[in-house]
């Protein structure tokens, strides 16, 4: 099979030690098997594995390619178990699971390895291996065009999986991203999946697949509803989870205990956290000076330009080794999103030469958010973007930090998208405010929400959960809090609080309901 079609098809077989070991978990766990079906058999590690365990189930296995289905077949008939056993070529998505698993009768094992792939992936290589277009995930316009809508072709055939179940007894038992685990979790959790008990067992994608990403085993055992809640272990040998992550309202929490502990520290964030600024062309908007003075650009060209198009940038890295001197600078084309960019031909010619010699660059850029956009365009840019003072934090890193970030030189220091701040035209405010999200409290509550195994562990939704006068008042700093805002912000001043965080149409109704702490604040300040 060719690289783009093995891509395509997730087609990277389990190793048949793994596929033993895990076979020999769920059987020392006394899990059920009177019929064990693989989805995507491949080249029948899985089914090989099972047949050793489960020495009278019935074995059931589909793919999509034909040479796996035969060579499969001759793999269980030469283990003896050819006689138990049906292989049969079959489309995933065109196969009709619902009518599949109703005429098996008996405890079900649905094990497996489905594909490691995105749908965006298979969309980038022409590919057909995807589902028919649905929003399952129901995301709106703007969300589903920055990059929320994309997803592992696995999470939707496992929500296929939990759908077609329809709550009868089976144990699901499948190898995964550690994030699509989550997410078929807290889909199951949120509709009914009958959900009895869950548990994610790391494994090492590296040393299995070769593959840079944060795997597991997914077991999950239905048929009757349990504690929203998975244990969490480090590795399949173990024996005591490490943690136990759970639903928390509608958002998952990486560690329950700890949540409903720091419970009290939730709540809406008086302060609307923002991304930065976002140009997808870094290659020619980001600017580094040499020893001389003279920037430079990625391409390794010199770059004279107005400094009135210059601000001082700090990017994630910076932010997580407690960097708040920027040693860079990016330009910027427009004050607020939709300027028309034409006026810099006048205002500041030389960089409209600049930015137009590399014109190609920009007109390359994916990202439809640009498309009928005013040339070189920009997005997370707004008034609060030139705020001078700012308290930032990265989206990348696994341990949240917030850094105080003064001005340079006069100029606001400015953010790539891959961080978070908040804006300040008040120097003590600003300082107040990080003391107060880098206090103990605050961390060990954020730390608890927080996946560090995502690919963006901090995101605003998690940031907007912050109640910052509770927080203050368990660090001890409540005092400080009050006097920067002038008045006790638990007693007065909450509509418009509540009015500015509402100003983005990040924290909708349906996000505010989504939690019952928010959901309460927020209606207390609808009244008042």
């Amino acid at each position: 099979m060719k690289t783009s079609a093995k891509i395509e098809f997730g087609d990277f077989q389990t190793p048949l030690p793994l596929a033993r070991e895990v076979c020999a978990l769920l059987k020392s766990q006394s899990v059920p098997a009177d019929v064990v079906i693989e989805p995507t058999c491949g080249l029948g590690s899985f089914l090989q594995a099972a047949a050793e365990n489960y020495p009278k189930a019935r074995l059931f296995g589909f793919d999509i390619n034909h040479d796996h289905v035969t060579t499969t077949t001759k793999l269980l008939n030469a283990f003896g178990a050819g006689n138990r056993a049906v292989v049969r070529q079959q489309d995933f998505f065109a196969h009709d699971w619902n009518s599949e698993l109703n005429f098996l009768r008996g405890d079900l094992l649905i094990l497996g390895n489905l594909p490691w792939v995105t749908n965006q992936k298979v969309g980038s290589l022409n590919g057909s291996n995807v589902p028919a277009k649905t929003n399952f995930q129901n995301f709106r316009g703007l969300e589903a065009r920055t990059g929320k809508s994309n997803f592992d072709i696995s999470e939707w055939m496992l929500i296929q999986l939990v759908r077609a179940l329809h709550g009868r007894r089976a144990t699901i038992a499948m190898l995964c991203k550690t994030g699509t685990a989550r997410k078929v979790l807290r889909y199951a959790w949120q509709n009914d999946g009958r959900v009895a008990k869950a548990a994610i067992y790391t494994i090492d994608a590296k040393a299995h697949f070769n593959a840079s990403v944060e795997a597991c085993l997914l077991v999950a055992h239905l048929g009757e509803t349990g504690a929203a809640e998975a244990e969490v272990f480090e590795n399949l040998r173990s024996r005591t989870p490490c943690r136990r992550l759970g639903l928390a309202g509608q958002n998952l929490v990486a560690d329950i205990k700890t949540y409903r502990r720091l419970r009290h520290l939730e709540g809406l964030c008086p302060y609307q956290w923002r991304s930065g600024v976002k140009h997808d062309c870094s290659s020619v908007m980001e600017l580094t000076p040499d020893e001389a003075g003279v920037f430079q650009n990625k391409l390794g060209e010199n770059v004279l330009v107005e400094s009135e198009s210059r601000y001082p940038l700090l990017k994630c890295s910076d932010l997580a080794n407690g960097i708040n001197v920027p040693k860079r600078c990016v330009l910027v084309t427009q004050k607020r999103v939709g300027d028309d960019t034409m006026v810099l031909a006048d205002r500041v010619p030389r960089t409209w030469t600049y930015l137009n010699g590399h014109r190609a660059k920009f007109d390359a850029r994916k990202s439809s958010i640009y498309n009928a956009r005013t040339p070189f365009a920009m997005f997370g840019i707004g008034d609060y973007t030139f705020a001078r003072w700012k308290v930032a934090i990265s989206g990348l890193h696994r341990h949240p930090r917030f850094i105080f970030v003064p001005p340079v030189k006069g100029k606001p220091v400015l953010f790539d998208d891959t961080c978070y701040f908040l804006s300040f035209d008040n120097e003590q405010e600003a300082r107040v405010v990080t003391d107060i999200l880098n206090s103990k409290p605050c961390l060990e509550f954020l730390e608890a929400l927080i996946f560090p195994e995502s690919k963006r562990p901090i995101t605003v939704d998690v940031l907007e959960r912050l109640n910052l006068t509770a927080i203050a008042d368990e660090a001890g700093m409540l005092t400080g809090w009050q006097n920067i805002r002038r008045v006790n912000y638990t007693q007065a001043g909450r509509a418009s609080q509540f009015e500015l965080v509402m100003e983005d149409s990040k924290l909708s109704r349906k996000t505010l309901q989504a939690n019952p702490v928010r959901y309460k604040i927020s209606k207390k300040l609808q009244n008042q």
